[in-house]
């Protein structure tokens, strides 16, 4: 079972790095490691102990005991309502680890969870997992991989779906729904609300969309990404309706060629924040460094946003079957935003682009 071995190579890592155990609350890494997704936790306490020379123990509230019948982890211990399970997490802790061990800690895990058990927490040496975790997590296996072509393929179906929609008149919400349901029609989910920014909004990298309507001359950043078997894709395309501006076409080809001139330099070996330089510099020697404001790019996987980070101070060496986006921009205050974004992954030493629509501007 896929789970089961990237468990143990996790616990491999956690024995060549002097860690005791890791808390693990539902997550993408309770999910990487386990199969594990519960729905609806909220407040309970649902958390996965791991031992290093030992088999794992879940504590989970009975109301999940149906679901978790399908799971590798077998030493399961659940709770019902009218219980404290912090009394039998409490009790579990003190009798598995020795006090000043260093244990990881999940750095999604509430806050409730650990104020609720923090005289029983204190006494460990606590570290963040995701340092450790995603050092597994960035190289994908061909399962992995396979889920990310297929959520890369049909962003790629849905801009060419939205295109042929009538856009002007319409609202940024409106078009952001029209994506979010041609999403679902071709097999997926959202794995972010989607970004559509029009006019001067497109200078808002983040921009929530709103009931703006798209009018003549507009340019529309399409932001969007699809979940398939739980994994993440992610795509930017920027668009104008009607004839845009000399200034629109020319500051469309800078951010074209600072999105291909990275993408170019992809290769294993190379560090992160070389990749980043590449578009950085090609966007400053045009002028309009000052207007290129967030990180070139971002890993994929099941989370939207996970290591490798392609930005300027980044160590990160890249390696075979890493995946993630190049996607630099150029924000002009009040006027207009473009942004170019692709999903690659490095695969016999060199960038593939899993995104294949037409990175051209289209004129709709």
């Amino acid at each position: 079972m896929i789970y089961l071995e990237r468990f143990k190579k996790f616990l491999r890592l956690m024995k060549e790095s002097e860690i005791a155990g890791a808390l693990i609350a539902p997550s993408t890494n309770l999910y990487y490691l386990t199969g594990i997704n519960p729905l609806g936790v909220l407040e309970r306490l649902f958390i996965l102990i791991v031992l290093v020379n030992d088999d794992p123990i879940l504590i989970a509230p009975k109301l999940y005991e149906n679901e978790l019948k399908e799971s590798w982890v077998k030493n399961v211990i659940l709770w019902k309502d009218e219980e404290d399970p912090y009394i039998k997490f409490k009790k579990i802790m003190l009798e598995k680890f020795r006090e000043g061990e260093k244990l990881l800690i999940d750095d999604t895990i509430p806050a409730s969870i650990i104020l609720k058990a923090h005289n029983v927490l204190d006494k460990y040496n606590l570290n963040p997992l995701n340092p450790v975790i995603s050092r597994l997590r960035a190289i994908k296996d061909d399962e992995e991989i396979e889920n990310l072509k297929k959520a890369s393929e049909i962003v790629d179906k849905v801009f060419y779906e939205i295109l042929n929609r009538e856009m002007k008149g319409k609202s940024e919400r409106e078009i952001a729904m029209s994506i979010e349901y041609a999403i679902k029609e071709f097999g997926a989910d959202i794995s972010f609300e989607p970004i559509v920014a029009s006019g001067p909004n497109s200078a808002n990298p983040h921009h929530k969309s709103s009931d703006r309507k798209i009018r003549e001359g507009d340019i529309i950043i399409l932001d969007y990404g699809a979940k398939y078997n739980e994994y993440c894709s992610d795509i930017t395309r920027t668009i104008v309706i009607g004839n845009p501006s000399e200034e629109i076409k020319k500051v469309y080809k800078i951010v074209n060629e600072a999105q291909e001139k990275a993408f170019q330099a992809v290769k294993e070996g190379i560090m992160a924040k070389e990749i980043d330089f590449m578009a950085r510099e090609t966007i400053r020697n045009y002028g309009y460094g000052e207007y290129f404001i967030h990180r070139t790019g971002h890993g994929l996987g099941l989370d939207v946003h996970e290591e490798p980070y392609i930005t300027p101070n980044s160590e990160i060496i890249l390696k075979e079957k890493m995946i993630f986006t190049i996607e630099p921009g150029i924000y002009l205050p009040n006027k207009f935003g473009i942004r170019i974004e692709d999903d690659i992954i490095i695969i016999n030493n060199k960038g593939n682009k899993l995104t294949q629509a037409s990175r051209e501007l289209f004129i709709v």
